[in-house]
Protein backbone atom coordinates (compact mmCIF):
# COMPACT_ATOMS: atom_id res chain seq x y z
CA UNK A 1 0.00 0.00 0.00
CA UNK A 2 2.55 1.91 1.09
CA UNK A 3 4.44 1.28 -2.29
CA UNK A 4 1.58 2.71 -4.63
CA UNK A 5 1.34 5.80 -2.73
CA UNK A 6 5.02 6.77 -3.28
CA UNK A 7 4.61 5.65 -6.99
CA UNK A 8 1.48 8.11 -7.55
CA UNK A 9 3.35 10.41 -5.82
CA UNK A 10 6.53 10.02 -8.01
CA UNK A 11 4.02 9.81 -10.90
CA UNK A 12 2.10 13.26 -10.53
CA UNK A 13 5.69 14.89 -10.00
CA UNK A 14 6.86 13.70 -13.00
CA UNK A 15 4.09 15.60 -14.32
CA UNK A 16 4.39 18.73 -12.84
CA UNK A 17 6.09 21.74 -15.10
CA UNK A 18 9.00 22.12 -12.79
CA UNK A 19 9.97 18.34 -12.98
CA UNK A 20 12.27 19.59 -15.67
CA UNK A 21 14.23 21.98 -12.96
CA UNK A 22 14.13 20.24 -9.58
CA UNK A 23 15.61 16.89 -8.61
CA UNK A 24 13.93 14.63 -5.92
CA UNK A 25 16.28 12.88 -3.81
CA UNK A 26 14.76 10.22 -1.21
CA UNK A 27 17.55 10.24 0.69
CA UNK A 28 18.09 7.14 3.22
CA UNK A 29 14.37 6.74 3.94
CA UNK A 30 12.04 6.21 1.24
CA UNK A 31 9.71 8.17 2.65
CA UNK A 32 11.44 11.33 2.92
CA UNK A 33 11.45 13.84 0.36
CA UNK A 34 13.53 16.20 -0.06
CA UNK A 35 13.33 19.20 -3.36
CA UNK A 36 15.96 20.94 -4.50
CA UNK A 37 15.82 24.94 -4.84
CA UNK A 38 15.24 25.78 -8.81
CA UNK A 39 19.09 27.38 -9.66
CA UNK A 40 18.39 29.05 -12.90
CA UNK A 41 22.43 30.33 -13.65
CA UNK A 42 25.43 29.96 -15.64
CA UNK A 43 29.09 29.28 -14.31
CA UNK A 44 30.63 32.41 -14.07
CA UNK A 45 33.17 33.84 -16.97
CA UNK A 46 36.29 33.77 -16.48
CA UNK A 47 37.97 36.59 -16.81
CA UNK A 48 40.03 38.10 -19.61
CA UNK A 49 43.34 39.43 -18.99
CA UNK A 50 44.06 42.41 -20.86
CA UNK A 51 47.24 44.39 -21.89
CA UNK A 52 48.36 46.52 -20.06
CA UNK A 53 48.74 49.10 -23.52
CA UNK A 54 45.30 48.85 -23.79
CA UNK A 55 44.04 49.12 -20.25
CA UNK A 56 46.38 52.51 -20.50
CA UNK A 57 45.12 53.64 -24.03
CA UNK A 58 41.30 53.49 -23.16
CA UNK A 59 42.14 55.52 -19.86
CA UNK A 60 43.99 58.18 -22.15
CA UNK A 61 40.59 58.17 -24.47
CA UNK A 62 38.57 58.64 -21.44
CA UNK A 63 40.86 61.38 -20.28
CA UNK A 64 40.82 63.19 -23.17
CA UNK A 65 36.70 63.08 -24.00
CA UNK A 66 36.50 64.75 -20.27
CA UNK A 67 38.87 66.87 -21.18
CA UNK A 68 37.34 67.93 -24.03
CA UNK A 69 33.96 68.46 -22.50
CA UNK A 70 35.29 70.25 -19.85
CA UNK A 71 36.80 72.98 -22.20
CA UNK A 72 33.15 72.90 -23.89
CA UNK A 73 31.76 74.08 -20.65
CA UNK A 74 33.94 76.64 -20.19
CA UNK A 75 33.94 78.05 -23.85
CA UNK A 76 29.95 78.38 -22.82
CA UNK A 77 30.25 80.00 -19.72
CA UNK A 78 31.46 82.74 -21.19
CA UNK A 79 28.47 83.44 -23.35
CA UNK A 80 25.92 84.81 -21.31
CA UNK A 81 22.16 83.36 -21.78
CA UNK A 82 19.88 85.32 -23.67
CA UNK A 83 17.05 86.90 -22.35
CA UNK A 84 13.62 87.11 -24.07
CA UNK A 85 12.33 90.13 -22.82
CA UNK A 86 15.43 91.84 -24.00
CA UNK A 87 15.74 90.56 -27.73
CA UNK A 88 13.67 92.55 -30.69
CA UNK A 89 11.02 90.26 -32.75
CA UNK A 90 12.62 89.39 -36.41
CA UNK A 91 9.16 90.44 -37.69
CA UNK A 92 10.05 94.28 -36.06
CA UNK A 93 13.57 94.06 -37.66
CA UNK A 94 11.81 93.51 -41.03
CA UNK A 95 9.14 96.22 -40.52
CA UNK A 96 11.79 99.35 -39.49
CA UNK A 97 11.88 100.67 -42.64
CA UNK A 98 8.14 100.85 -42.81
CA UNK A 99 7.42 101.81 -39.11
CA UNK A 100 10.65 105.23 -39.29
CA UNK A 101 8.89 108.23 -39.41
CA UNK A 102 10.03 111.25 -41.57
CA UNK A 103 10.01 114.30 -40.23
CA UNK A 104 10.47 117.14 -42.19
CA UNK A 105 13.84 119.09 -41.91
CA UNK A 106 14.29 121.74 -39.77
CA UNK A 107 14.96 125.29 -41.25
CA UNK A 108 18.23 126.97 -39.96
CA UNK A 109 16.34 129.76 -37.91
CA UNK A 110 14.50 126.94 -35.90
CA UNK A 111 17.54 125.09 -35.17
CA UNK A 112 19.11 128.61 -34.10
CA UNK A 113 16.20 128.66 -32.08
CA UNK A 114 16.05 125.89 -30.39
CA UNK A 115 19.97 126.19 -29.02
CA UNK A 116 19.27 129.17 -27.58
CA UNK A 117 16.34 128.34 -25.85
CA UNK A 118 18.52 124.91 -25.14
CA UNK A 119 21.44 127.73 -23.32
CA UNK A 120 18.95 129.82 -22.04
CA UNK A 121 17.40 126.63 -19.84
CA UNK A 122 21.02 125.58 -19.15
CA UNK A 123 21.40 128.58 -17.74
CA UNK A 124 18.29 129.15 -15.53
CA UNK A 125 18.97 125.83 -13.90
CA UNK A 126 22.55 126.49 -13.33
CA UNK A 127 21.36 129.96 -10.90
CA UNK A 128 19.12 128.01 -9.48
CA UNK A 129 21.44 125.20 -8.47
CA UNK A 130 23.67 127.98 -7.07
CA UNK A 131 20.81 129.58 -5.33
CA UNK A 132 19.89 126.11 -3.68
CA UNK A 133 23.20 125.49 -2.38
CA UNK A 134 23.53 129.41 -1.17
CA UNK A 135 20.47 129.13 1.10
CA UNK A 136 21.67 125.61 2.48
CA UNK A 137 25.14 127.18 3.00
CA UNK A 138 23.11 130.12 4.87
CA UNK A 139 20.58 127.54 6.57
CA UNK A 140 23.47 125.64 8.29
CA UNK A 141 25.32 128.56 9.18
CA UNK A 142 22.53 130.26 11.45
CA UNK A 143 22.18 126.90 12.73
CA UNK A 144 25.76 126.60 13.89
CA UNK A 145 25.96 129.88 15.07
CA UNK A 146 23.39 129.67 16.90
CA UNK A 147 23.96 126.43 18.73
CA UNK A 148 27.83 127.38 19.86
CA UNK A 149 25.64 131.19 21.01
CA UNK A 150 23.72 128.28 22.49
CA UNK A 151 26.28 126.53 24.22
CA UNK A 152 27.97 129.77 25.45
CA UNK A 153 24.90 130.04 27.99
CA UNK A 154 24.48 126.22 28.86
CA UNK A 155 26.37 123.16 28.41
CA UNK A 156 23.28 121.38 29.24
CA UNK A 157 20.32 123.11 27.05
CA UNK A 158 23.48 122.55 23.90
CA UNK A 159 23.41 119.07 24.71
CA UNK A 160 19.45 118.62 24.88
CA UNK A 161 19.69 120.97 21.79
CA UNK A 162 21.94 118.69 19.22
CA UNK A 163 19.37 115.18 20.14
CA UNK A 164 17.87 113.50 17.42
CA UNK A 165 13.95 114.20 17.94
CA UNK A 166 12.05 111.02 16.59
CA UNK A 167 8.93 113.52 17.08
CA UNK A 168 10.06 115.83 14.81
CA UNK A 169 8.73 113.99 11.84
CA UNK A 170 5.27 112.09 12.75
CA UNK A 171 4.24 110.10 10.45
CA UNK A 172 0.62 108.27 11.16
CA UNK A 173 -1.70 106.54 7.95
CA UNK A 174 -4.70 105.06 8.61
CA UNK A 175 -6.30 103.20 5.63
CA UNK A 176 -9.28 100.50 5.18
CA UNK A 177 -9.33 97.89 6.99
CA UNK A 178 -11.70 96.24 4.70
CA UNK A 179 -11.34 96.17 0.86
CA UNK A 180 -15.11 96.01 -0.75
CA UNK A 181 -15.39 92.69 -3.31
CA UNK A 182 -14.72 93.62 -7.21
CA UNK A 183 -17.95 92.83 -8.68
CA UNK A 184 -17.21 89.53 -11.53
CA UNK A 185 -13.82 89.29 -10.37
CA UNK A 186 -11.89 85.73 -11.16
CA UNK A 187 -9.81 84.79 -8.30
CA UNK A 188 -6.80 83.41 -9.62
CA UNK A 189 -6.04 80.13 -7.94
CA UNK A 190 -2.21 80.40 -7.87
CA UNK A 191 -1.37 77.85 -10.73
CA UNK A 192 0.58 79.02 -13.24
CA UNK A 193 2.50 77.23 -16.52
CA UNK A 194 6.13 77.99 -16.94
CA UNK A 195 6.79 78.34 -20.43
CA UNK A 196 10.71 79.47 -19.79
CA UNK A 197 13.00 78.23 -21.47
CA UNK A 198 15.52 75.57 -20.01
CA UNK A 199 19.13 76.12 -20.33
CA UNK A 200 21.90 73.30 -19.45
Amino acid sequence: MIRITIVSALNRLSLSPFSCSRNISTGVNPLYFQFSPCLYAEPLKKKKRLDPAIIKQREERRRKRLEKQIRRLEKNARQLKPIDELEVPLNLTYEKRERQRELPPISPEEAEERALLLKEWARYKHSQHLADLQMIDRIIFAQQKALDELRKESEELYLEAIQIDPGLIPFETKGPVHTPPIKDYDSPDGEYVDISRKWS
